[in-house]
């Protein structure tokens, strides 16, 4: 019986090990995509800061509502009608 619960440890031991391992590389690799997710956002911005640039007209607004974000008061009353 005493050497079924040693055998039992030492397969824990083993498993926990492994675990450990895995655990270990997959930090390594959460950290590189991290790393390339950041990057790759700052080019992303850098690119869109050059089409700016190149093309001013797409970044205006086409017109008076979309420049101000304004919007015209409507009274309750005139809906009613």
């Amino acid at each position: 019986m005493l050497v079924l619960l040693w055998i039992v440890a030492a397969a824990g031991v083993v498993v926990a090990g492994m675990a450990l391992l895995r655990a270990r590389r997959l930090s390594r690799r959460v950290e590189r995509l991290m790393e390339s997710y950041w990057d790759l956002r700052h080019e992303h911005g850098q690119l869109q800061a050059r089409v700016d640039r190149l093309d001013p007209a797409r970044t205006a607004p086409t017109s008076a509502a979309a420049a101000g974000g304004a919007s015209a008061f409507i009274p309750v009353s005139s809906l009613k009608r």
